[in-house]
């Protein structure tokens, strides 16, 4: 049985990625948008189709590493989610700047859910878990 440190890792992992197909379609529009008023991007000529392509590869890259994180029991995933997730906060900045309020706000939520459900994989269950060593199932008493 999995423990409850790896079941809130699974909740926050997968609602700020439903969260984020959510505000990915809400605010695709905008998107498009800024793409459209970058004159390097427009001359590459990559349109609706790249983006959502660029955003589905990168679902299914989080995806992966849940996978191998939560019932694979992959230190590694975990460690390669963590770097991935620390170049998203780098890079939070710089994105917020070009998105309207309700999709800022989403970021900001996705953002603080995905470091939220890293934290859970550092929790003495958790950490038990992913060496398969025998839980405490008393963690949360």
């Amino acid at each position: 049985m999995r423990p409850q440190s790896i079941k809130m890792f699974d909740y926050l992992l997968l609602g700020s990625l439903a969260l984020g197909v959510v505000n990915f379609v809400f605010s695709f529009g905008d998107t498009m948008e800024v793409l459209r008023s970058d004159p390097a991007v427009a001359q590459t000529g990559f349109g609706a189709g790249f983006a959502i392509g660029i955003f589905a590869f990168g679902m299914g890259i989080t995806l992966l590493l849940w996978f191998l994180i939560s019932r694979m029991r992959s230190k590694i995933a975990k460690w390669v989610l963590i770097a991935l997730t620390a170049l998203g906060i780098i890079m939070l900045p710089g994105s917020l700047a070009q998105l309207s309020g309700a999709a800022m706000i989403a970021s900001v939520v996705i953002t603080v859910m995905q470091v939220a459900a890293i934290y859970f994989l550092f929790r003495p269950d958790a950490k038990d878990w992913l060496d398969r060593k025998e839980v405490d199932s008393t963690t949360f008493e």
